[in-house]
């Protein structure tokens, strides 16, 4: 376990690049935002994290399984790790950010190119509503 890293792990990498390629510019790990998003897009107040299912706790994926040895302190830790992630989601968004979570298990071969193109769409859904009322306030 003290070789599993908490910053650059290859899902993340996997995600910011193809996010870099569509033309998505970012921030990693950023210390001024709460939580320390894995992808920061300031100008839009976007805060993306990549998380490991097992770590995360995510329910009904087949790479949460509890460890059957020192079963207490795990369910114990993924539980805090949960209630963690809850908070800092709730601030985010109370704060006025869009939160995306981006799951282990979405970034396999099979779905990645959908869960990517997902991501990319609500970016884009996003950056159209802060454009928007970009404009609305030049009219007036």
């Amino acid at each position: 376990m003290s070789k599993i890293r908490g910053k650059e792990t290859t899902i993340e990498k996997k995600a910011r690049l193809y996010l870099y390629h569509h033309g998505i510019r970012y921030r990693k790990n950023s210390r001024n935002i709460p939580g320390k998003p894995d992808i920061s897009v300031e100008k839009y107040k976007i805060a993306i994290f990549v998380n490991g299912c097992f770590w995360h706790g995510h329910q009904d994926c087949k790479y949460y399984r509890i460890p059957k040895t020192n079963t207490e302190y795990w369910v114990s830790k993924i539980d805090r790790n949960i209630e963690r992630d809850n908070k800092v989601k709730n601030l985010l968004k109370s704060q006025g950010w869009k939160v995306i979570t981006i799951w282990e298990c979405q970034l396999k071969k099979t779905i990645f190119e959908e869960t990517m193109a997902n991501v990319l769409h609500e970016i884009q859904k996003v950056k159209l509503k802060a454009s928007s009322s970009d404009k609305s306030k030049d009219i007036v």
